[in-house]
């Protein structure tokens, strides 16, 4: 494996599992020191052990809390001394439609995939300017087409979209880049119920033309393209990384 993020820092909200954990290990078997974060202590200890301690460090945070993001950030600097790339894995799924999704449910999922990408990009912005740094979000083929019984999760990774694509206009001038990464189903827990029901496979490898699921692994290495030199003239992009599911007629209908 290449070293493309030798001397490079990054962080990775969400790196305690699943799509965040991958990414973290696919950026420090390329070099880079990195601070994990995520809600859970034991998780982010777990997939810390895996790696090298001189360039790793985990730190408890919640992306909802603008508090929390801001010394994310200030404890990543006073670690490593600055902050090449900032991926934004944290999130959550809610399945529901407008009809059933509370507001407490609405305002949980649009703080967690939403504005923590907000809060952590704002916070991250003055150090990225300085290394020419950048952005990747871990977005969905939700925010492409849409999709049934995800009213709040779809409304949020379509703002992470946006919001990325207005990052790359506004920090572009500064050097800055800004992507987002649109898994498609993909083997992580949060999609554990629908590889568990045959049913919901079999209406999955109709919209998904390589017939199968995504692993965690796939996804890291569009980041870690994305965030390398290798894609230096790539901002603003929403890339699918879906088996070809969004060249097909029709988003997920697994929950209809």
């Amino acid at each position: 494996m290449t070293n493309r993020f030798e001397g490079k820092v990054a962080i990775v909200t969400g790196g305690g599992s699943g799509i965040g954990a991958a990414i973290a290990r696919r950026l420090v078997a390329e070099g880079a020191s990195v601070m994990i974060s995520g809600r859970t202590e034991n998780r982010l200890a777990e997939t810390a052990a895996t790696l090298p301690a001189d360039r790793t460090a985990t730190r408890v945070a919640d992306v909802a809390i603008r508090k929390d993001c801001d010394a994310l950030v200030v404890a990543t600097v006073e670690m490593f001394g600055r902050v090449d790339t900032l991926v934004n894995a944290a999130g959550m799924n809610l399945v529901g439609t407008i009809q059933d999704t509370s507001d407490e449910d609405w305002e949980a999922c649009l703080r967690s995939d939403l504005s923590g990408v907000f809060y952590m990009s704002r916070a991250a912005v003055p150090h990225l300017i300085e290394t020419k740094g950048s952005i990747v979000n871990i977005g969905s083929v939700s925010s492409l087409g849409g999709g049934w019984s995800h009213a709040a999760y779809n409304a949020a990774k379509g703002g992470v979209a946006n919001l990325t694509r207005s990052a790359a206009c506004d920090l572009g001038k500064f050097g800055v880049r800004a992507n987002t990464v649109a898994p498609g189903l993909t083997v992580t827990g949060m999609v554990e119920a629908i590889m568990e029901d045959e049913t919901l496979l079999d209406k999955a490898w109709d919209r998904i033309p390589l017939r199968r699921a995504g692993q965690p692994d796939e996804i890291a290495a569009a980041v870690a393209f994305l965030a390398s030199d290798e894609a230096a003239w790539i901002t603003g992009a929403i890339l699918p990384v879906d088996g070809g599911q969004t060249c097909t007629d029709g988003g997920p209908e697994w929950g209809k």
